[in-house]
């Protein structure tokens, strides 16, 4: 796991927009993985991920293909 203080920048969606931006995720990245945080109690521990399962995730994501049993 990463300490917050070496993850760089935190980055929302710009499809966040205004009013509910301030309920969203946020994402930071290092050179191998990717961190996830809640943006409204961004105090606490991200979830940090490898960079290519993250890569894999959204794909699937994007692609439609992603199901419920496939994060169980």
């Amino acid at each position: 796991m990463y300490p917050m203080g070496t993850l760089g920048n935190w980055r929302k969606s710009s499809s966040s927009g205004e009013g509910d931006g301030n309920s969203c995720v946020e994402i930071a990245t290092t050179p191998t993985h990717m961190a996830i945080r809640d943006s409204k109690p961004p105090a606490r521990t991200p979830l940090t991920v490898p960079a290519g399962a993250f890569v894999t995730f959204v794909g699937a994501l994007n692609a439609d293909r992603l199901t419920v049993a496939d994060v169980r």
